[in-house]
């Protein structure tokens, strides 16, 4: 199915369904994701071209949840990639013609929502309003890139699995550290975002194992 053909308000309005409510980031994330098709030559992205591209989001706000909904990418997949940056902003890649391009949302699109629909009072209302009409060109900025990639991170079985040596977990896709000499995960390498709050009698007889052999 072309998406381009589909009415912008129903995809909108099944990207709200999946998200949970309606909201100016919504808008933004579903007009973000087409424009980001569209300069990439994706018309059938949860058909026939669901296998030829990547999308990479920088926030985990409303947008990307529209995103994944229009373009059907997905992080089980490894379609979807996540960047915790804080930007609301995505990159689109073809992973045939390796065209990529990232969309930013443009912070001046806040006030010129006002040119569109001053007599609505509320702000955010007013911006979920505007941002169905405004052009592209005011509510974002587009950058022509290049996105390097490696095995490690294309859709498909794990190409690669080892086991940390210290805390014995299995670490797949080419994510493991060596530091000192020894295979580490990232959290045992360099600190994670949990710590241990008790001992797990599964996790410390792994590591008396490792420390066996």
């Amino acid at each position: 199915m072309n998406i381009f053909e589909v009415p912008f308000e129903e995809i909108l309005a099944e990207s709200v369904k999946t998200h949970g409510h309606l909201c100016a980031g919504q808008v933004i994330g579903v007009r973000m994701a087409l424009l980001g098709l569209r300069l990439i030559g994706i018309k059938d992205p949860k058909g026939a071209d669901r296998k030829k591209f990547l999308v990479f989001v920088e926030i985990d706000r409303c947008a990307t949840d529209a995103i994944q909904s229009v373009t059907g990418a997905s992080l089980g997949k490894r379609s979807l990639k996540f960047l915790d940056y804080g930007i609301m902003a995505a990159t689109f890649l073809n992973l045939e013609t390796k065209e990529a391009y990232r969309i930013i949302a443009r912070e001046e699109a806040r006030e010129l929502s006002k040119n569109y629909f001053p007599e609505i009072p509320d702000k955010y209302r007013r911006q979920l309003e505007a941002y169905r009409v405004m052009p592209e060109e005011e509510l974002f900025d587009i950058q022509k890139v290049e996105v390097e990639l490696s095995d490690f991170d294309l859709p498909g079985r794990p190409l690669k699995r080892v086991q940390c040596e210290a805390c014995g977990v299995w670490v797949q896709d080419g994510r493991e550290v060596l530091k000192d000499g020894r295979v580490l995960c990232r959290p045992c390498a360099h600190g994670s975002y949990f710590r241990l709050a008790g001992f797990t009698p599964e996790l410390g007889k792994i590591g008396q194992k490792l420390k066996k052999k």
